[in-house]
């Protein structure tokens, strides 16, 4: 059976072992080159690599071992097979920590050797096939990445580097359509689980009676209809992310149970008696008020703080205007490549629309937005009339100038403030300024907590 031509190098000071290993080879199909000491050999893969050196180590002038340890430094892919009629311990030993394939005693059997041989191609072929598999990897993560440079954006960015590296379990927190899932998934590629999987579980999606079963698995018999036994997502996220969105639809009867996956990464498969062990990390998301829900009794507090060891603050569209044009060219390349139209643009008109429109569905509603403009739209640009949000512009559309940008910032102020529960701390946290710009921004606006109006 024809083969490509892998190269072999052979080393040998005996001709007739030389000559034998040359044809044998040759026979396989290999291209093959046959020299009778180290400093020929060392010409010989300057001029041309192999893939597969055959390397005697008694031999006048330099021996096979320093010979190995020239090849490795010259080439280390390729891989060296040492040959030799004085094996021992030491020198098997030595020539294995060097980095040698393997090796074979003299006389030398045609089949073992050629079944090394086959042995350290297949290696080769699967750790390129590898090598190329991460660059593809490396290539898909960084296509769709976070956009944006406002200044909001920009230390979501810094906090995802920083947090990438470690194994810290992550709370992402932000209104819906913010892009929580996006930073979670830059997380995990900026990770070294990034080459395992990142398994999303919709905790709001899935009725309480199912979940248990969707996060853990069941045993056959387990239940009605479990005809068989399934693995769960915490079990298909082994050595990669667990990514929980809406976290907060959690209910606390299932809190518990998570709890103590989380703790001690083990848990047993509904209707199992089998501890299952797992490696994973864990990000959550979630658009809910936590610590209030907490306070409430719909949350429990171990189970909180056990998801809120670093947290990041998802911002909202209309607190980084400035992204608004980035992430609409962003979309537009998208979906004109996935529409195969030749929109190439956004009229200035239609830019300054969204840019002033308030986007209560943040990043995902401006997608759709864009998106939808494509299908109606005609090239080279979208215009106004492509977008539906005319009747539905928000308060930023309504004024202008400053009165426009203080309408804007005041009902921001108060939104965080209602998030935080007006806790001062934690709203300048959000807003990224100071606990004193926060009182002089209420009493300017002369924002109230609900429970002080009239």
């Amino acid at each position: 059976m024809a083969r490509d031509k892998h190269s072999i190098l052979v080393v040998d000071d005996e001709f007739s072992i030389r000559d034998s290993l040359e044809n044998w080879f040759r026979k396989d199909g290999y291209d093959v080159r046959a020299v009778e000491n180290a400093a020929d050999a060392l010409r010989a893969i300057q001029e041309r690599p192999a893939d597969v050196a055959v390397v005697d180590i008694k031999m006048p002038g330099m021996d096979g071992l320093e010979l190995q340890r020239r090849l490795h430094e010259s080439n280390p892919r390729t891989a060296v097979i040492m040959i030799t009629a004085f094996a021992t311990v030491e020198t098997a030993v030595q020539a294995l920590k060097q980095g040698a394939f393997d090796y074979v005693t003299k006389p030398i059997d045609p089949d073992e050797l050629s079944h090394l041989v086959r042995r350290a191609i297949e290696q080769r072929r699967l750790e390129d096939e590898n090598l190329q598999l991460r660059e593809t990897i490396d290539e898909l993560v960084a296509v769709d990445t976070i956009v944006g440079e406002s200044p909001a954006i920009r230390k979501v960015m810094e906090l995802i580097q920083h947090v990438a590296p470690t194994d810290v379990t992550v709370l992402i927190q932000g209104e819906s359509g913010t892009g929580k899932e996006l930073s979670a998934r830059a997380i995990h590629v900026n990770s070294r689980r990034r080459y395992l999987p990142i398994i999303a579980v919709n905790c709001g999606a899935i009725p309480e009676t199912l979940l248990e079963s969707e996060l853990f698995g069941h045993e056959k018999g387990a239940f009605t209809g479990a005809d068989r036994k399934r693995r769960g997502k915490i079990e298909m996220a082994q050595g990669g992310t667990l990514f929980l969105d809406e976290v907060g639809a959690i209910s606390p009867r299932m809190q518990v149970e998570l709890l103590r996956a989380l703790e001690t990464h083990e848990f047993h498969r509904v209707g199992g008696m089998e501890s299952v062990h797992v490696d994973f990390r864990v990000i959550c998301a979630t658009n809910e008020n936590l610590e209030k829900a907490v306070q409430e009794g719909r949350f429990r507090e171990d189970f909180y703080y056990r998801i809120n060891v670093f947290t990041i603050e998802a911002p909202p569209l209309r607190v980084r205007r400035c992204d608004i044009p980035l992430l609409a060219a962003h979309f537009l390349h998208r979906f004109a490549r996935q529409m195969d139209k030749h929109i190439t643009e956004i009229s200035p008109e239609a830019m300054k629309m969204l840019v002033e429109y308030d986007w209560p569905g943040n990043v995902r509603e401006l997608s759709n937005a864009i998106e939808r403009a494509m299908v109606v739209g005609k090239p080279p640009a979208i215009r106004v009339e492509d977008f539906p949000l005319r009747s539905a512009r928000g308060p930023a559309g309504a004024a202008g100038g400053t009165e426009a940008l203080e309408q804007v910032e005041r009902q921001h102020i108060a939104e965080v403030l209602g998030r935080a529960d007006w806790n001062i701390s934690r709203a300048a946290r959000i807003l990224e300024i100071d606990r004193v710009t926060v009182y002089n921004k209420i009493r300017k606006y002369g924002l109230r907590p609900p429970a002080a109006r009239p």
